[in-house]
């Protein structure tokens, strides 16, 4: 691999660099959404059944002993659970906000991965093809294939590695974004249904 790196020139390590952070990140924000994630019908359904029995107490420890932001929001909601109903709907809205950013942290950087990498490599491959050129130009107009090939090998490279990160980088971000909005679709539901039921 370090052969390849080499051979592919200065902008092969910015391109290393994107996949390790690629992958870092990738590693990271599945941890905190495996984490985040937990079964919302049984928790809204065992919630519910302590808010019918105006046992908020039991409610609270629930939803404070729940991980992700879906308990989050439900804890904010029946801490305040005597407020009239408008002003119950806007704290849970305000509360679901906070957890938007926290949800969708360094996603964005995956994103840039994903689009960044390809462009390096094009410009390794026009980088590559400048040598080429260079080496048909330095020998007066004629060069041989072994003279060329340097170039064209590592225009090839630079541009293969870009896309070898930026595939699964995007297929990375496709992923997570897909449990972000599912994360996001419970959240509302859950503050739909606590608003209802208070």
């Amino acid at each position: 691999m370090i052969d390849y790196i080499q051979k592919g020139g200065l902008l092969m390590w910015p391109i290393l660099g994107c996949s390790i952070l690629s992958i870092a990140v990738f590693a990271e924000r599945l941890f905190y959404l495996h984490r985040a994630s937990i079964h919302v019908g049984e928790f809204l359904k065992g919630l519910s059944n302590l808010i019918r029995r105006r046992n908020f107490a039991e409610a609270l420890h629930e939803s404070a002993g729940t991980p992700g932001p879906v308990a989050r929001v439900i804890h904010a909601a029946i801490i305040r659970h005597d407020a009239p109903r408008a002003e119950l709907r806007d704290i849970v809205q305000d509360a679901a906000q906070l957890e938007v950013p926290k949800l969708e942290r360094f996603l964005a950087v995956l994103a840039t991965i994903a689009f960044l990498t390809p462009l390096l490599g094009l410009l390794g491959t026009v980088a590559g093809m400048i040598d080429a050129f260079g080496t048909i130009a330095s020998s007066g107009g004629y060069a041989t294939v072994t003279e060329l090939s340097g170039g064209v090998y590592k225009s090839l490279l630079t541009a293969a590695a870009g896309l070898v990160v930026a595939t699964p980088t995007f297929v990375a971000y496709s992923y997570l974004s897909s449990r972000v909005n599912t994360m996001l679709h419970d959240m509302e539901r859950a503050g739909i249904e606590i608003v209802h039921n208070s």
